[in-house]
């Protein structure tokens, strides 16, 4: 669809406000440096207030940088206006005309710049079929659902064949199941055409789900960035681990260290650890072990003792103590497993490469 695939690059960008209470300045965006690649798929993740919206605003002209420089496709931005700038935003509002129908409001864009009538025709329907929505073209947007409205703002940001398509929290209006269901269409619509997409939200489920990459963001610093694979399984700190799924964080120190492996000790036992990174002997350490990556046995790593144990269908859901330390352990398919109760002893049992040293 896009007729150039164009990168982004944030080089030492920042963004200064001014507290409206205390009269101070303060960054919201601070020496951000960003690399995405033409035809990539990157979100910016984070809690509220962590400067994502801020740095998809500057990419997209509505704010300017106070340090640093913008480059869309290799030629510097940061003078432009967004009508000037080679991207278009898909909005959380959906921002769509209620006085038009799907068509108009599709071909909004490209009546400004003045295309013919058949051309406006020929890449309209294109890109209605391409969003699930042909046939519909004189129905009014009224008359539609929160997905087929926000189908129909993807299309008028993609007839307008950008370089560089950015999302801002497009999906939070909707229900969980069509989330799911417009989260997998975005991505599909993305890699057919072949666009590259700069993402925001604070949900990691969508993060996960779509992204070939992951900006992890706290306080309006880049705190991570990776592959979702890398940032769930490989986190920089407690924040990206915690914010990135659900974990457990077992405390101790490192007993003993053979090459890349080691013993950590947790709650006065020693755990065997596949890679413990640049710690030495007797360092303090805290290793990260994902809730499904762990099983209750009555052998294992760890003693503990069951405080909840709760049939979810797909899932036992369990909550134990190992010493003062609360272990939650989400034991998958659990029909021919053991069933552990509230009060039993029990161990918690995982493997080496189960867990991650912080």
């Amino acid at each position: 669809m896009a007729k150039e695939k164009k990168g982004v690059r944030l080089e030492h960008v920042s963004k200064i406000y001014q507290d409206p209470k205390t009269g101070k300045d303060f960054y919201a965006v601070h020496d951000a440096n960003i690399e995405i690649a033409p035809g990539e798929f990157v979100t910016l993740l984070g809690p509220s207030g962590c400067g994502k919206t801020t740095i998809l605003r500057m990419i997209a002209g509505f704010e300017s940088p106070n340090e640093g420089e913008i480059y869309l496709g290799g030629e510097p931005i940061n003078e432009l206006t967004p009508n000037k700038r080679d991207t278009a935003m898909v909005f959380q509002s959906y921002a769509l005309l209620p006085h038009y129908n799907i068509f108009d409001n599709v071909a909004y864009g490209l009546k400004l710049r003045k295309m013919s009538r058949e051309t406006i025709a020929e890449k309209v329907h294109g890109i209605l079929g391409m969003v699930g929505l042909e046939g519909m073209e004189d129905r009014m947007t009224n008359q539609l659902s929160g997905g087929q409205q926000q189908r129909v703002a993807l299309a008028r940001a993609l007839v307008l064949e950008p370089g560089v398509l950015l999302f801002d929290e497009p999906l939070s209006n909707l229900d969980a199941k069509l989330r799911v269901d417009m989260r997998n269409e975005i991505r599909r619509i993305q890699q057919e055409a072949g666009i590259t997409a700069v993402y925001v939200t604070h949900d990691q489920s969508e993060a996960m789900a779509l992204s070939d990459n992951i900006i992890i963001m706290k306080k309006g610093v880049i705190d991570q960035v990776g592959d979702p694979h890398t940032v769930y399984y490989h986190p920089v700190d407690e924040f990206v681990a915690d914010f990135i799924g659900e974990s457990n964080f077992l405390r101790g120190a490192l007993a003993k260290k053979d090459g890349d492996a080691g013993l950590a000790s947790i709650e006065g036992h020693d755990v065997e650890v596949a890679s413990v990174g640049h710690l030495s002997e007797g360092d303090p350490c805290v290793l990260v072990l994902r809730p499904e990556a762990a099983t209750l046995a009555d052998e294992g790593c760890l003693p503990c003792r069951v405080t909840l144990s709760r049939f979810m269908g797909n899932y036992q859901n369990y909550q134990v103590m190992v010493g003062k330390t609360l272990v939650k352990i989400t034991d998958f398919n659990p029909k021919n497993h053991k069933i552990y109760e509230v009060g039993d002893e029990a161990f918690v049992k995982f493997g080496p490469e189960d867990v991650h040293v912080l």
